[in-house]
């Protein structure tokens, strides 16, 4: 992974017609607004990012790190994660990030990490629940229990998921935060119970807490757009039973989650996170086919089931549009896609509807 060798010259600069590389998209995703910057010049004490390893994680670490320095300030931004990969480490030591390895089920580990000011909680555990489902009730609710414990005077924005509301059908145009949670097998019911602990560390202890519900962020080495945009691009069908998403920029996900750091609150505000549509997938995969010059396959009914969406409208409220738009992203990541760019290898799995990850 390439990291952005000038670390604020590129905060004003405009977004790109075509991404051409992985440092490229990493200078992109971890770019801060002036809002930010603003932020980070207000915000008092240092930064920890707890499982800064994951998708989301590096280029997270990343834009806090850039927005303290174009805000001229000195701060501490940690990053904890177990680093089984050793080179991701030294890569973001590299681009100045402080890390400790830690493993966040060890409550005694946990109670030796630094004590901060203010948290972002990003761990979780989604794929491989049917293997090993109780190594997923243990990520996804012990975790949150030791860290709740700890930076119990801290402000902690954590991520949560859309998928612990009920599935709807696109009329009504997504779930709000009043909605109240369905949640659907083991891995939606483990995130409910993710929050419930951290509602109950607020509300005991009057942590201030943000939950951010997220679905689906896009990074071009994977997401919606990514999984929808090879299957055009190899002539595989579509499946429209699942006929709409939504999506949001990575980048703007990182943006709005240092931003949620002034909305903690006990009880906790609750956020949901993507973006303003309610987004065709047909409409999507035949965009990509007319980029690509395919003709495009579908499959299902479409229209008569129920999925996952969120209403971002309050997240809108507070921190304004996301600022790359649907289709700016599905010509990005059609170009990624004809270019070889590379891919994670971590599907959304965005058909899924009965809970089983």
């Amino acid at each position: 992974m390439g990291y952005p060798s000038k670390a604020v010259e590129n905060i004003d600069a405009p977004l790109p017609h075509v991404i051409e590389n992985e440092e490229m998209l990493d200078e992109l995703l971890s770019r801060p607004t002036a809002r930010v910057v603003a932020l980070m010049r207000r915000l008092k004490g240092d930064l920890i990012i707890l499982g800064i390893g994951g998708k989301i994680g590096t280029g997270l670490g990343l834009t806090a790190l850039r927005a303290t320095r174009a805000a001229g300030i000195q701060r501490r931004v940690i990053g904890v994660s177990r680093f089984s990969d050793p080179s991701a480490r030294s890569q973001l030591e590299a681009a100045g990030l402080e890390t400790i390895a830690c493993d966040l089920l060890d409550q005694d580990a946990v109670s030796r990490l630094p004590k901060t000011d203010n948290v972002l909680y990003l761990v979780g555990r989604k794929f491989g629940t049917g293997e090993n489902v109780e190594m997923t009730w243990a990520t996804n609710v012990l975790v949150p229990a030791n860290v709740a414990r700890h930076f119990s005077d801290s402000r902690i924005v954590a991520f949560s998921t859309g998928c612990v509301y009920p599935l709807v059908p696109p009329i009504p145009g997504g779930c709000t935060e009043e909605c109240e949670p369905q949640p659907v097998g083991e891995y939606a019911q483990s995130c409910l119970a993710r929050e419930r602990i951290f509602q109950y560390w607020s509300r005991t202890f009057g942590t201030r807490i943000s939950l951010l519900r997220l679905n689906y962020a896009i990074d071009l080495r994977y997401g919606v757009l990514y999984d929808i945009g090879q299957k055009v691009y190899h002539g595989e069908p579509i499946d429209l039973t699942v006929s709409h998403v939504n999506v949001i920029w990575q980048g703007d996900v990182n943006r709005q989650t240092l931003l949620s750091l002034e909305h903690c609150a006990s009880p906790p505000t609750i956020l949901n996170i993507t973006g303003p549509e309610t987004a065709s997938v047909r409409y999507i995969a035949e965009t990509f086919g007319r980029i690509f010059g395919r003709a495009v396959k579908f499959r299902g009914v479409e229209g008569e089931g129920r999925m996952y969406l969120s209403n971002a409208s309050k997240a809108a409220a507070l921190f304004g549009y996301p600022s790359v738009p649907l289709l700016t992203m599905i010509r990005w990541q059609a170009a990624w896609i004809q270019q070889g760019g590379r891919s994670l290898a971590k599907p959304t799995h965005f058909e899924v509807t009965d809970g089983k990850f």
